[in-house]
C-alpha cells in the first residue's frame, strides 16, 4: 500500500467518561519517519488516544487517520501496515514464544510466518524461542511483544511503556532495538513517561495533561524556547547575586546551594563576569544552560491545565507545529 498522507493524524479528539474529558479536542501529526514522543502524566488521556488511534475504542468527537485511513470507516484495511501494544503484551504462558508467534502470524495471514525467524532475530530471542513464555522475565517478554508486532512488516509502531518495568540493561537494550527499527525507516509512536528516554530517542513530541496539549512539535524547539540562562558557580554567590541584580540585562535571578542561575544575552552575561572580576569575586563556572525536557515537562503538566503556559514557554496555541 503507498503512504497517503501523515503516518497519523489525529484532529480535534474527544473522549468523555461521564463529565471527565479524559481526551479534549486533542490535535497531533506524525509524519513519516517521525520517532514522536507522547507524553503526559497517569490519567493525562494517552492510552485512551492510543486506543482511538487503532479503533479500539470510538471517540465522541474528532477523527484519527493512518496513512490517509480512518479505522472506524475503513476497520482493518486502515491498520495494514500498522503494529505495535497498548499496555503490556500478553500471549499463552504455557506455549513457547516460537509457538505464540505462529498464533500470531496465523491470524495476520499472508507471509507473516515467513517471518517468524528473522524477527526473533531482531529481538534477539532465537536462542529463546523454544522455551514457554511463563519462564521469560518480562523484559524477554517485552521482546516478544515487538517480534509478534514486526510480524507485520509494519510502517508505523505504535509502542505504548515499552520500557516500563524492565531493568537499567533491559532499558538500554529496548532502546536500542527502537533506534535500530527506527534507523531502518519505521515510524514510531513512542507514549512514556520516561524523560531520558524520550529526549535520546525523540525527534518530536507531544506533551498532554488533563486531556489536552500542552506543546507539539520538534524538540529541539521545545528546548530551544529555554535559551539564554546561564548557571553560575564563583567564591562569594551572596555577593555575586547582589552584583547580578543590579546589573543592565540580567534579569530572573536565583540562588540555590548549586550556584546561581539568571537570564540574559551574551553580551550581558559578558559584561557581568567583568563586573564580578572588578568586584574582586572568582568565577568558578559560567554556562549556558537549557532547561531539560523534564523540567519543562513538569511546569507544563504540574500548573492548572486552563492557565498560561509557564514562563519562557509559548502559549498552547502559539506551539503546535
Amino acid at each position: 500500500m503507498t503512504a497517503a498522507g501523515p503516518a497519523i493524524e489525529a484532529r480535534r479528539l474527544v473522549k468523555r467518561y461521564g463529565r471527565i474529558a479524559a481526551v479534549d479536542e486533542v490535535d497531533l501529526t506524525v509524519a513519516p519517519g517521525d520517532v514522536y514522543g507522547y507524553l503526559g502524566p497517569n490519567g493525562a488521556g494517552k492510552t485512551t488516544t492510543l486506543r482511538m488511534m487503532l479503533g479500539l475504542i470510538k471517540p465522541d468527537a474528532g477523527a484519527v487517520k493512518l496513512f490517509g485511513r480512518d479505522p472506524l470507516v475503513e476497520g482493518v484495511r486502515a491498520l495494514d501496515g500498522v503494529a505495535g501494544f497498548v499496555e503490556a503484551p500478553r500471549f499463552y504462558p504455557y506455549l513457547t514464544g516460537r509457538k505464540n508467534l505462529e498464533l500470531v502470524a496465523a491470524l495476520d495471514g499472508g507471509d507473516a510466518s515467513e517471518r517468524i525467524d528473522a524477527v526473533l532475530d531482531t529481538v534477539e530471542l532465537a536462542d529463546r524461542d523454544r522455551d514457554k513464555v511463563g519462564g521469560y522475565s518480562h523484559g524477554m517478554r517485552q521482546r516478544l511483544g515487538l517480534a509478534a508486532a514486526l510480524l507485520r512488516d509494519p510502517r508505523l509502531l505504535i509502542l505504548d511503556e515499552p520500557t516500563t518495568g524492565l531493568d537499567p540493561a533491559g532499558m538500554r537494550d529496548m532502546r536500542l532495538l527502537i533506534r535500530r527499527l527506527a534507523d531502518d525507516g519505521i515510524t514510531v509512536l513512542l507514549s512514556s513517561h520516561l524523560m531520558a528516554e524520550v529526549e535520546e530517542l525523540c525527534d518530536r513530541v507531544v506533551i498532554i495533561s488533563r486531556g489536552r496539549v500542552r506543546y507539539e512539535g520538534a524538540l529541539g524547539d521545545l528546548i530551544a524556547t529555554t535559551a539564554g540562562r546561564y548557571e553560575l558557580r564563583t567564591t562569594d554567590d551572596a555577593r555575586a547575586a547582589q552584583i547580578a541584580g543590579a546589573q543592565p540585562g540580567i534579569g530572573d535571578v536565583a540562588r540555590d546551594a548549586r550556584g546561581l542561575t539568571f537570564a540574559a544575552d551574551e553580551r550581558a552575561a559578558a559584561a557581568l563576569s567583568i563586573a564580578l572580576g572588578e568586584a574582586g569575586v572568582g568565577i568558578a563556572a559560567l554556562v549556558p544552560r537549557s532547561a531539560t525536557l523534564e523540567e519543562l515537562f513538569f511546569r507544563m503538566t504540574e500548573d492548572d491545565g486552563d492557565a498560561p503556559a509557564p514562563a519562557g514557554l509559548p502559549a498552547p496555541a502559539e506551539v503546535r507545529a
